[in-house]
């Protein structure tokens, strides 16, 4: 059997035949490789044949790569636009020391395999987008548009099978809790009253609207960033995944004039266990046109 394990912003989720489960970061720390027996069908943990895990912003390397050959866990420095718990590094490490075989799955960044003009900026989206992206395909097929909304909002295109790039959270649409920098967080910054990583953990619409106007900006800014993905895919079909995509998925349908496919929170996990298979069980050479490197 195979497991996926999202990285996600507020808790670490786990996917397997068996079921799923998941634990908040924070209590994370206390994670187990026996954890697993939970979504393995005869709670054998022997059973597992592969795993694919996600950890940060997976930004120093670009193809799915076995955990053993990383270095500083996939990241170029765990500074960075994120809150840092420690859960997820000992699920990492857990899983890393094991045995088991695993594959961690890179985020997008400049040295992905993505449309040049999107490395205007330096990341595209983390390693959980990548498992998002992957379920939603199984779903919509080689050309869709992914948005995922919950804390923050992160938007993906994927064309002909391969994903072509992506808004991060830190660029475009806020989300509940995060956002990009504007002008009063960059004074802030600048007048040395919070750092740019505080900024960016309070730019979300709960820390600027009131809470009648927090669906309706998520919706909206979730839209815009869909529509501005369709410029280079006419007609491609918009999913909408995580923690808050059902609350906004009226918005957003009525401003985009579609009917999005809602998933919930468990769309990286389920997407991730798949990849495991594929890697491992049917030795596929690729995933959405990120190389597979064993």
């Amino acid at each position: 059997m195979f497991i996926g394990i999202d990285h996600g912003t507020t808790a670490m989720r786990f996917a397997g035949e068996g079921g799923t489960f998941k634990i908040p970061r924070k209590e994370a720390t206390g994670f187990t490789l026996q954890d697993l027996a939970k979504i393995c069908p005869n709670a054998d943990i022997s059973e597992i044949d592969g795993i694919a895990i996600t950890y940060s912003m997976g930004d120093n390397f670009s193809a799915i790569t076995p955990v053993e050959r990383l270095k500083n866990r996939g990241l170029v420095s765990r500074e960075g636009a994120g809150e840092h718990t420690g859960g997820g590094t000992r699920v990492f490490d857990t899983i890393r020391e094991s045995g088991i075989p695993t594959v961690a799955i890179p985020g997008l960044h400049r040295g992905s395999p993505t449309d040049p003009r999107f490395k205007a900026y330096s990341h595209q989206a983390s390693p959980e987008k990548i498992g998002i992206a992957y379920e939603v395909t199984r779903h919509l097929g080689q050309d869709c548009i992914v948005c995922d909304i919950s804390s923050n909002t992160v938007s993906l295109l994927v064309k002909n099978g391969r994903i072509t790039g992506g808004f991060d959270a830190c660029v475009f649409a806020p989300g509940k809790v995060h956002g990009a920098l504007d002008l009063d967080a960059i004074r802030s910054v600048d007048q040395g009253t919070m750092t740019a990583n505080d900024a960016f953990l309070n730019a979300g619409v709960a820390f600027s609207l009131p809470e009648d106007q927090q669906i309706p900006a998520l919706a909206m800014f979730a839209a815009m960033e869909c529509a501005a993905l369709s410029l280079l895919a006419p007609g491609a079909p918009v999913a909408l995944c995580g923690s808050l995509a059902a609350d906004v998925s009226l918005g957003v349908a009525d401003l985009l004039k579609v009917q999005p496919l809602v998933l919930n929170e468990w769309a990286a996990a389920y997407g991730l266990c798949a990849i495991a298979h594929a890697v491992f069980k049917e030795s596929a050479p690729e995933i959405l046109g990120i190389p597979v490197e064993l």
